[in-house]
């Protein structure tokens, strides 16, 4: 395709997009999937007009995920109410920690015996799919830092937290392949990939999110008439959070969505605010942001970065139908992603949520919906990077790309259904 063409494709896209949203918040189905169907339309599978080939182009594709992921996790991250309590947050730390981990484990199992994947390939797919996804899941995720649902608010913090909390198995599956360096019975994979990158990131992103938000607070109070680009604010925040976390060797994703949550946080805590939970059942799905109260940067900026992760993920997903042959769809691939929608995510789960109090209904929903994409790719692309040997490269990303287009067809289809029956069983009688 010449780039009139490829000018010309998009554009059209953006129109329809733009013309049929309020129509798309009505039919049972996801706007990711017909961005999916027009690159299997313009792709390999139909008319053959473009083709991308996910390792030749790993490179820019990482970069594309990269930029998506921290854009999302920001999102996610400035929509958690605040403060962050123990209570509160059990739910889906045990999900981001528990069950991704048993997740990594059920498909190393399934990758080494079934799929006859070396070892650090099979952890490395299992850390590949294992985390959730903050850019596809936008049906599942909270409207606003109010909403009290704690369905969404389960699966929005566990995709803004276990983006980051996936590094350490990608980093052991590279190990294990001879490509990054473990330590002594992974001593150093230990210390420094787990502890010290998890633990510093977070720390990052906490200092860096108060730090803005107190500064933002205190300039205000001094000069009454200042004004502020808070959309800027917003993105200097993801930027100076990756940065840094980059700098040490810390994991930046949990950097940027820790810095998100801890603006929002000062932002109230210096404005006198306090946010209330509210535990009354809702008899609907509230799409408009119902604030106590305006916090200028988190709240300012977050209409702008959902717009470029909507246009961010209109351009992946169309790549990813554009990277699909029909004879990707093997057996083994679709045998793959059954697999993990129907035993490894519901199983692991069930079993991080063991002790918990969170009732037996939202776990089944919280199974199903563990919806896998641009974040998965930026993990294999990251991999490629760092020296993945081309032939397990292209295996890994022939099921992953089979995965998350699955993933996108089957949850979008699901999703507002199950979400809807979800909401009337919860209506008074």
């Amino acid at each position: 395709m010449t780039a009139a063409t490829w000018f010309i494709l998009i554009g059209t896209l953006l129109l329809v997009v733009g013309f049929t949203f309020s129509y798309f918040k009505r039919v049972p189905a996801t706007s990711a999937i017909l961005y999916l169907m027009i690159g299997f339309i313009f792709g390999p599978m139909g008319f053959g007009l473009f083709h991308f080939n996910s390792l030749e182009e790993s490179a820019l594709l990482e970069f594309l995920t990269e930029i998506a992921v921290l854009i999302s996790l920001y999102c996610a991250g400035v929509k958690m109410p605040a403060p962050v309590t123990i209570k509160r947050w059990q739910n889906p730390l045990q999900l981001a920690v528990v069950s991704m981990a048993i997740t990594v484990g059920l498909v190393t199992l399934f990758g080494y015996y079934w799929l006859a994947l070396p070892l650090g390939a099979a952890v490395l797919l299992g850390a590949v799919v294992a985390p959730t996804d903050p850019v596809l899941a936008t049906e599942v995720q909270v409207r606003h830092a109010d909403d009290p649902d704690h369905l969404r608010f389960a699966l929005t913090c566990e995709a803004g937290m276990n983006d980051g909390s996936a590094f350490p198995f990608v980093m052991l599956g590279l190990g294990l392949l001879g490509l990054h360096d473990l330590g002594d019975a992974g001593w150093r994979w230990l210390a420094v990939d787990v502890f010290w990158a998890s633990g510093a990131g977070i720390g990052i992103g906490i200092l860096a999110g108060y730090g803005v938000g107190w500064l933002v607070n205190k300039i205000r109070t001094t000069f009454l008439d200042t004004a502020f680009l808070e959309s800027f604010l917003g993105l200097g925040l993801i930027a100076l959070a990756y940065g840094v976390s980059l700098l040490v060797d810390a994991w930046g994703f949990l950097a940027v969505f820790s810095a998100a949550v801890a603006l929002r946080h000062t932002e109230l805590k210096l404005a006198g605010l306090k946010q209330e939970y509210s535990e009354r059942i809702e008899t609907r799905q509230d799409d408009e942001p119902k604030a106590i109260a305006h916090v200028h940067v988190s709240e300012s900026s977050l209409v702008f970065n959902e717009h470029l992760e909507r246009l961010a993920e209109i351009v992946l997903v169309l790549l990813i139908g554009g990277s699909l042959f029909w004879d990707s769809w093997s057996w083994r691939a679709a045998g793959f992603a059954a697999f993990l929608f129907f035993v490894a995510r519901p199983i692991s789960v069930h079993l991080g949520l063991l002790g918990s109090r969170a009732p037996m209904r939202m776990r089944h929903l919280v199974g199903w919906f563990g919806v896998r994409g641009i974040g998965s790719l930026y993990y294999l692309m990251y991999a490629i990077q760092h020296g993945l040997p081309e032939d397990i490269a292209l295996e890994l990303i022939h099921l992953t790309l089979v995965v998350v287009a699955l993933s996108i067809v089957v949850h979008g289809v699901s999703v507002k259904p199950t979400i809807a029956r979800y909401w009337r069983s919860r209506k008074p009688r």
